[in-house]
């Protein structure tokens, strides 16, 4: 009798086991949309931001306009963790701060905002998570799956959590940037010269207007003494800097948290292009084998040949003037780079497991059903693949990171006044041994903590992934190396 309850159980579909107890999934589902709720503009702000700038880059594509004007409308609508909600930036009238949160100094109120991102951050991945458990208890139909000895694993690999950490505070930073910063990037980079702030004079004792442009010429960072606005420190008009200035005067944490996405953005768009070929051809030469096989082997040698760095450059110098270094900085153009010089890797570190899984039988067997080569490819093949995928993705991403912050250090990577970490260490480079050393140090700490980060994360994926891998001699150097390749 039992067993036929539970084999009941085990067939019964996962709707009916919600509908047979709903509770568990219905308080974590108004939990789940409580925390959406609350930076809900946040996230329809840049939805639909990102879809009207991707309209704007197609000649007469229709709504772009329409999508901007939305995600200004949501922009300006209040939320948890909203500037206006917590503000940092006000002024001094010579008694208390005005316009600044409860009237705290400045740093107080960026302090109190920027540790209130990454406390709402860890309440949603830990919901996420909570509600993972409870599909495991309530409605899963099996007690154990694969996936469990994988979590297991990932949860015990301390090396592979840190990981996860630095990539957490990565991708927040650059998610929230626009909360996180001292300052807005409109204000701090693209127009200091259109806003206006006020400051007290102590010389004179009143308040006065500037603009924020002429504000950060008093401001700028430019060796020792009255020339440098250091980490942790207030400017002569009252601003607070985290971790001071630029050459410019402009906010150095702003522009860290704007670089962050755009490291990001071309980390993440390039390896989803690359991982797309990489696994399309690796399926492919798996289940043909034979020519196709050996055909796709002569053309990743090919690229693999290639000087990777020498490569980019040579080809960001030839594209300079057109118009598709003109989109979003020179962003899109290397992804694409990016994208046709990594997938030969992404490729050799899939065709392995993806040959693996051709010879299955199941595979045989589908086969003999008479099913479509994509359908074999995409429902019996791609799904053992796409773990080891993720691994060496992650660990390439790292070594996009390094190239693109190259290539701004030598002056060919993102144009300004977009902001990119590599141009900040270029422009610090003459002030590292001055009072004016974190314009440099800070981005290239940075740089090395987040590629760091991802290495050890896809390390502790790998270690999940195989258990055979863990522990084995050269695991976390070898990660190490192939992250921070050129």
């Amino acid at each position: 009798m039992m067993e036929t309850e539970l084999t009941d159980d085990i067939d019964q579909p996962l709707k009916d086991r919600l509908r047979a107890h709903p509770r568990p999934a219905l308080l974590w589902g108004a939990g789940l949309c409580i925390l959406l709720l609350l930076e809900g503009p946040t996230y329809l702000d840049g939805l639909l931001g990102a879809i009207g700038a991707g309209l704007g880059l197609l000649p007469g594509a229709p709504g772009a306009e329409a999508f901007a004007s939305a995600s200004a409308f949501f922009s300006e609508l209040p939320h948890l963790l909203s500037r206006e909600l917590v503000p940092n930036r006000g002024y001094y009238d010579g008694s208390a701060w005005q316009g600044t949160f409860l009237g705290l100094e400045p740093k107080y109120a960026w302090l109190i905002r920027f540790l209130l991102v990454y406390a709402y951050v860890a309440a949603l991945l830990g919901w996420l998570w909570y509600g993972y458990v409870l599909f495991r208890r309530h409605y899963r139909a099996a007690d154990w799956t694969p996936t469990d000895d994988v979590i297991d694993r990932l949860r015990s690999h301390y090396w592979g959590l840190f990981g996860l950490t630095v990539v957490v505070f990565f991708v927040t930073m650059a998610a929230f940037a626009p909360v996180v910063g001292p300052t807005t990037a409109e204000e701090n980079i693209e127009g200091p010269y259109s806003h206006d702030m006020k400051y007290y004079d102590e010389d004179t004792e009143t308040v006065e207007t500037i603009t924020i442009g002429e504000a950060n010429l008093g401001s700028a960072s430019r060796g020792s003494g009255d020339s440098n606005v250091g980490v942790w420190s207030y400017d002569d008009f009252g601003r607070f800097h985290p971790v001071g200035t630029l050459v410019s005067g402009k906010d150095l944490f702003t522009f860290l948290a704007f670089g962050a996405r755009v490291s990001l953005f071309i980390g993440l768009g390039s390896m989803a292009i690359a991982g797309f070929i990489a696994t399309t051809l690796a399926l492919v030469t798996a289940y043909y084998k034979g020519v196709t096989d050996l055909i796709v082997v002569l053309t990743s040698d090919s690229v693999q040949a290639m000087p990777a760095l020498l490569l980019v450059i040579l080809a960001t110098v030839v594209f300079r003037n057109h118009w598709i270094a003109e989109l979003y900085s020179g962003a899109m153009l290397f992804i694409l780079l990016f994208a046709l010089i990594r997938w030969p890797g992404l490729w050799r570190a899939v065709r392995g497991p993806a040959l693996q899984v051709g010879e299955q039988e199941w595979v045989d067997a589908a086969k003999s059903y008479g099913q479509r080569p994509t359908v074999i490819m995409r429902k019996h093949m791609a799904p053992y693949i796409l773990g080891y995928l993720l691994v060496y993705a992650s660990l390439t991403l790292g070594g996009v990171i390094i190239s693109v912050s190259a290539l701004s250090f030598l002056g060919l990577g993102i144009t300004a006044p977009t902001p990119e970490w590599g141009r900040a260490i270029n422009i610090g480079q003459q002030y590292i041994a001055s009072q004016s050393w974190h314009i440099s140090l800070i981005p290239g700490i940075l740089i090395t903590l987040v590629v760091t980060g991802f290495n050890a994360f896809s390390d502790g994926i790998r270690d999940a992934i195989d258990p055979q891998s863990e522990g084995a001699e050269g695991g976390a150097t070898g990660a190490a190396a192939g992250g921070g390749g050129g």
